[in-house]
Order: structure tokens, then C-alpha cells, then sequence
């Protein structure tokens, strides 16, 4: 009798623990999107941000200038992470960390600071609203990835609507900026792909801090062959945006978004680029005083919705 008994004590312990162990993994997996796409967002804001503070910086610097140079400051800021944190560089993924850092580092500033010169930051803030389908494809090519169908829709849907805006800004003729933007908005997919590759195996400050090491040789080369001709008297608010595009938009906005990226995975959490046009629409009226039309603010809504609607779509 005893036996029977402690047995199914023993048993109602085990099932005990079972269950316990159950409710914490439900309750893990339940968060880990959350906080994912939390992780993300944070990251957005501050990137958002990046296309209005790039319109005040080229008040006082050149745009090539304002590319390599804000790369040494983020490069500065790495260093001293990644000697803090003694974060050894993993010798077998060099090339991918060096090309994700020519993509991040000098191909999205690069060219997005030429659509700048030609295009105000909010409707250059909606184009951008095409970032996360890009990203998403670049998911499912090198990611290793697979959108569902519905997911395809959604995406789709939301490039329509970027692309629609675009062209009746324009007047159905595109401008020079809308092109570089084109070319911006691929780099950086690819390039936070890349990213989110690779902050699976290593941690997402990581990831960038070595980019950022590992690409400053050009970047110093390039603020030096600069430095003549591309400070053009800066006052203290090109300065403080150098400061801002260096430590944020280059460093600090990385070390959210590739944690979110490895957390939730590269095209789930890249949907949350979307909402990066009512970021950067509320700096460009806040610090640049641009006027947001009723058209944009219902694209930048339409898109939003698109964005909460397709978030729960199925990726394997």
C-alpha cells in the first residue's frame, strides 16, 4: 500500500514539474515575439529619425563627408564596446561581417543622404515604407526563411501602397532622390539580412561592432580624402546631427534592431519598418517643420495597418 502510494506521489511530482516546465515555455515563446518586435521598434525610432537629422547635418558638411565620417564616430563607439565586453571577432565569418558592413555602414547612408539633397525626409520616410518587402525577400533568398502566402499578400499590399504615394507626389514622374532611395533601401535590406544572419551566432552588438572595425579603414580614408571640401562651417545643429547619425543611427540603433532581428527572425520583425514612416514623419515635422499632407498621413495609416494585420501572418 505504501508503495502504491509513494508511486503516485512520485508520479503527481513529475507531472507536476512537467506541466510547470510547460507553462514556462508557453509563456517564453508568448514573450519572445513581443519583446522581439519591442526590440525592433526601439530600434526604428531611432532610425527614423536618420533621414530629417541627415537634412540638418548637410547644412554644414558635404554629403560624402557626412557618410564616412559619421562611420568613424559609430567605429569609435564600437571599439570601445567591443573592448569593454572583450567580444573576440569570429575569424570564420569576416567576409560576411565585411560585407554587411559596406552595405549598412556606406551603402544606405551613402545613398540616402543624395536623396536628401533633392527630396524632403517625409516623403523620403513613406519610399522607405518599401524596406520591409525587401527585406523579407532578401530573407527568403539568404536568410534561410519561408513567408507564407498570406505574409506575400501583406507585403506586396504594402509596397503597393508605398509605390501608389510615390508616384502621385511626383506628379507620376520620379525624382532623382526617389531612385537613390530605390538603391538605399536595397543596400540596407540585404544589409540587415546579413545582420540578423549573423546575430544569431553572436550577440547584435557584436555584429555591428566588428562591421563598423573592419570597414574603418575606408571610412577614415574617406573622411580624410573629404575633409577639405566637405566641412562647409558647420553651426552647433550640423554638429549635433553628425553626433546623432554617428553614435544612433550608424551604432546604437543596431544594438536594438539586430537583437529584435535574431529574437523574432529577419522578416517577421522587419515588418516593423513600416511604422518607420510615422517616425520619421513626426521628426520632419518636429525638427525640419515640413508640412504632413492628409495624403501622406492616410498612406503612412494604410500602411501601419498593414503592418498590425499581417504581423501575425505565418513564417517557418
Amino acid at each position: 500500500m505504501r508503495s502504491a502510494l509513494g508511486a503516485w506521489v512520485q508520479s503527481e511530482k513529475s507531472e507536476y514539474r512537467v506541466s510547470q516546465s510547460e507553462i514556462a515555455m508557453n509563456t517564453k515563446m508568448q514573450r519572445g515575439p513581443v519583446l522581439a518586435m519591442a526590440l525592433g521598434f526601439i530600434g526604428i525610432v531611432i532610425f527614423g529619425a536618420t533621414l530629417p537629422i541627415t537634412h540638418i547635418g548637410l547644412a554644414g558638411f558635404s554629403p560624402w563627408f557626412l557618410t564616412f565620417s559619421r562611420a568613424v564616430i559609430a567605429a569609435t563607439a564600437a571599439m570601445l564596446f567591443l573592448v569593454i565586453g572583450r567580444h573576440a571577432l569570429p575569424k570564420s565569418k569576416i567576409p560576411e561581417i565585411f560585407l554587411a558592413g559596406l552595405l549598412v555602414v556606406f551603402g544606405f547612408p551613402g545613398f540616402a543622404t543624395l536623396a536628401m539633397q533633392t527630396v524632403p525626409a517625409s516623403h523620403g520616410g513613406v519610399i522607405l515604407g518599401l524596406l520591409p518587402l525587401m527585406t523579407a525577400v532578401f530573407a527568403a533568398l539568404f536568410g534561410g526563411e519561408k513567408p507564407g502566402p498570406l505574409f506575400w499578400t501583406f507585403g506586396i499590399l504594402g509596397a503597393v501602397l508605398v509605390v501608389t504615394y510615390a508616384m502621385l507626389q511626383s506628379a507620376f514622374s520620379p525624382k532623382t532622390g526617389d531612385f537613390w532611395l530605390l538603391a538605399a533601401g536595397i543596400t540596407v535590406s540585404l544589409g540587415y539580412v546579413l545582420m540578423g544572419r549573423l546575430s544569431r551566432t553572436m550577440s547584435g552588438g557584436t555584429a555591428i561592432s566588428w562591421a563598423l572595425v573592419l570597414t574603418l579603414p575606408i571610412s577614415m580614408v574617406g573622411t580624410v580624402w573629404n575633409w577639405q571640401a566637405g566641412i562647409m562651417q558647420p553651426d552647433a545643429a550640423s554638429l549635433w546631427a553628425l553626433a546623432y547619425l554617428g553614435l544612433f543611427s550608424m551604432f546604437g540603433g543596431f544594438l536594438f534592431w539586430n537583437a529584435g532581428l535574431a529574437m523574432g527572425g529577419i522578416a517577421r520583425v522587419g515588418q516593423v519598418q513600416l511604422l518607420q514612416t510615422f517616425v520619421t514623419l513626426a521628426f520632419s515635422a518636429l525638427l525640419l517643420g515640413e508640412h504632413i499632407s492628409t495624403t501622406t498621413l492616410a498612406f503612412a495609416v494604410a500602411i501601419g495597418a498593414v503592418v498590425w494585420i499581417g504581423r501575425k501572418t505565418r513564417i517557418s
